[in-house]
């Protein structure tokens, strides 16, 4: 039977061995989706020999696939990138993330915020709206999760505080001063 545990035990070994770190595996109907990372990112030449080699491993392992087929998508976990273990939680301390629970915690299903702690038992985060009052969300709770990318002269770099506005006082996005208006 498909299961993305079963799908990671066999990519992860290869995916590793080619230096790639294998993010996070989706099975949806007869897609299989592997999104593969590695230190400065990936390009589609790493792509194209994750895919080479997950290819054939997956082949050759049909109880692991949808149905005994699939169709596989391999690609980069994107910018807003889901998270699922606490490494990849510890890896966005300080950065801003939304959570979607199964639950309701502290009378919501969906919250934002930067999050600030990442232990055994569950992640908190600091809602924009209530700085100060960390909101705790155990794992067992969390549906799903994702960083978000935060647009302005603090965003950037992953991992790093985005606090940060591009917005004005009015509420108008700032524009960015033109080269030709500064004096050489």
């Amino acid at each position: 039977m498909a299961s993305t545990e079963s799908i990671r035990e066999l990519a992860e070994p290869v995916l590793t061995s080619a230096g790639l770190e294998l993010w996070d595996v989706e099975i949806t109907g007869d897609v299989v989706r592997i999104m593969v990372e590695r230190p400065g990112g990936v390009d589609l030449d790493a792509l194209s020999a994750a895919s080479s080699v997950l290819s054939p491993l997956l082949d050759s392992h049909p109880e692991a696939t949808p149905d005994n087929r699939y169709q596989l998508e391999v690609s980069s976990p994107g910018i807003e990138r889901t998270l699922r273990t606490p490494e990849q939680y510890r890896r966005y301390l300080d950065s801003e993330i939304t959570v979607k629970t199964s639950v309701p915690v502290s009378g919501a299903r969906r919250h934002h915020g930067r999050l600030v702690q990442v232990d055994t038992d569950g992640i908190a985060i600091e809602p924009g709206e209530s700085p100060g009052a960390d909101l705790h969300i155990r794992y067992d709770q969390i549906q799903r999760a994702r960083t978000v990318l935060v647009w302005g002269p603090t965003a950037g770099r992953p991992g790093g505080r985005h606090r940060g506005s591009s917005r004005s006082a009015t509420g108008r996005a700032a524009a960015a001063p033109n080269p030709k208006d500064t004096p050489t």
